[in-house]
């Protein structure tokens, strides 16, 4: 299968990017990596009357430390870039820790944070992690900016806060607070293959052991990142006990996900994966806290 016919603009700068979108709006489609769109429109699941290549772009494509001490992403940033970046180790831990499960080395020198984030695919690795680590996202259209938490970002299958007119130019990772541990796990058939399912952790401790904050997120469990606020609140002002995290994987794999049956698992083996991956995360994401050196 091939495209159907459509218009061609490669902006070099921010700004021409953002005019042609105005110009163009539903009728348009950014090309940043290709790895989503392309394939989708060579199906013909999608014929946009416009394509906004943002590979000339380069004021996107940098990583850089934001005044708050914490990270900065454009989202042009190939995964690649990220996954061997030494301010992403360092700033973002988790982020990188989870570079590695996406896909393979060849679509990870293609893809962009940015188009991956956009995309929200409910399998994709990155949206859990942003929202894991209460990221913010700016979405920018002519003459307005706006940021966007990671968590609003995503209202459902697919679908994101993006209006017609925006791009979703970079990505802020708040610092981490002292004392917080991290992790992240998924099961899939093969590596690279979308993972049945995936959780990411982030767990803060004070000097006594007692959990401060604690945010878990699923992956592919939901139309969209799924929160677990009810587990969380149950380690938060506790000292995270094997018992208390068995109790809160039980708590989110049974109250706080939607899992689906598909033709790779029953709705009912994902939520024992989901118990069984987020009682170790979470238990990682503790121990790792409780063990400052690591960080």
């Amino acid at each position: 299968m091939k495209p159907a016919p459509f218009a061609y603009s490669a902006p070099k700068t921010l700004e021409e990017a953002l005019t042609v979108m105005e110009e163009h709006g539903y009728g348009a489609k950014l090309l940043a990596g290709g790895q989503s769109l392309v394939p989708v429109m060579n199906f013909r699941l999608a014929q946009p009357a416009m394509i906004v290549d943002l590979n000339g772009v380069t004021e996107l494509g940098r990583i850089r430390v934001g005044d708050d001490y914490g990270l900065r992403i454009g989202a042009m940033v190939r995964h690649s870039q990220a996954e061997f970046s030494d301010k992403v180790a360092k700033l973002a831990p988790l982020m990188s820790e989870v570079m590695p499960h996406i896909a393979h080395p060849q679509i990870r020198n293609r893809g962009t944070i940015g188009g991956s984030l956009a995309h929200a695919d409910p399998a994709s690795e990155l949206p859990v992690v942003m929202v894991a680590l209460n990221a913010r996202l700016r979405l920018q259209r002519l003459g307005n900016t706006r940021w966007v938490n990671a968590e609003e970002f995503y209202e459902s299958l697919f679908s994101t806060a993006l209006e017609a007119e925006e791009i979703l130019t970079e990505i802020a990772v708040p610092p981490l607070m002292a004392n917080t541990g991290y992790a992240f796990q998924e099961l899939a058939r093969r590596h690279g293959d979308y993972a049945q399912a995936g959780v990411a952790a982030v767990i803060t401790l004070d000097e006594s052991g007692i959990c401060r904050q604690a945010r878990v997120v699923f992956l592919n469990l939901g139309e969209i990142p799924m929160i677990a606020h009810k587990a969380a609140q149950a380690l938060v002002g506790q000292k995270p006990t094997a018992k208390l995290i068995e109790e809160a994987a039980q708590l989110a794999s049974r109250q706080e996900i939607e899992p689906t049956t598909d033709v790779q698992a029953s709705a009912e083996y994902k939520r024992h994966l989901a118990f069984v991956l987020g009682k170790r995360t979470i238990q990682e994401a503790v121990t790792r806290a409780g063990n400052t050196k690591n960080l």
